[in-house]
């Protein structure tokens, strides 16, 4: 069940994992984000989303939008810290995204509060002795 919030279905769902995205949005941030296929992809819209072949989300703002007589929309993104176009991240032969290729838009962030599972992730040592201090303070507690 997605909450219901003033501003339409929100899902939270997502941690940065890549400081592709600063200024606009920090490593570690947690994203609010939205998915309504029948409002239209505008540029300048920050949009999560998938590329065929790769199983990770894409967090990137829409810089060019193609839209036809018929409705078909193509759009073309960028991470707001990169130097070029994501034409590198997309599938082979694929110079555009459709509205197919759209998991959410983000709508709101608390920043940072993914870090800790980032941290864990880079440095498993770090999990391991985060591990052991939790244990040893449960079995100090248990015998005071």
């Amino acid at each position: 069940m997605v909450p219901s919030w003033p501003w339409g279905n929100l899902a939270v769902t997502l941690f940065l994992s890549s400081g592709s995205m600063e200024p606009a949005f920090h490593r570690g941030d947690l994203l609010f984000l939205t998915n309504f296929q029948e409002d239209p992809i505008r540029a300048g819209e920050i949009v999560v989303f998938k590329v065929e072949g790769r199983d990770i989300p894409i967090v990137h703002r829409v810089i060019k939008v193609h839209e036809k007589d018929n409705g078909d929309i193509k759009f073309l993104t960028k991470g707001d810290n990169n130097e070029v176009d994501d034409r590198g991240l997309y599938k082979e032969g694929q110079n555009w995204l459709e509205k197919k290729d759209v998991v959410g838009r983000a709508r709101g962030f608390l920043p940072y509060v993914g870090m800790v599972t980032i941290i864990m992730n880079d440095y498993p040592k770090f999990k391991y002795a985060l591990l052991a201090v939790m244990g040893a303070y449960v079995l100090l507690k248990r015998e005071s």
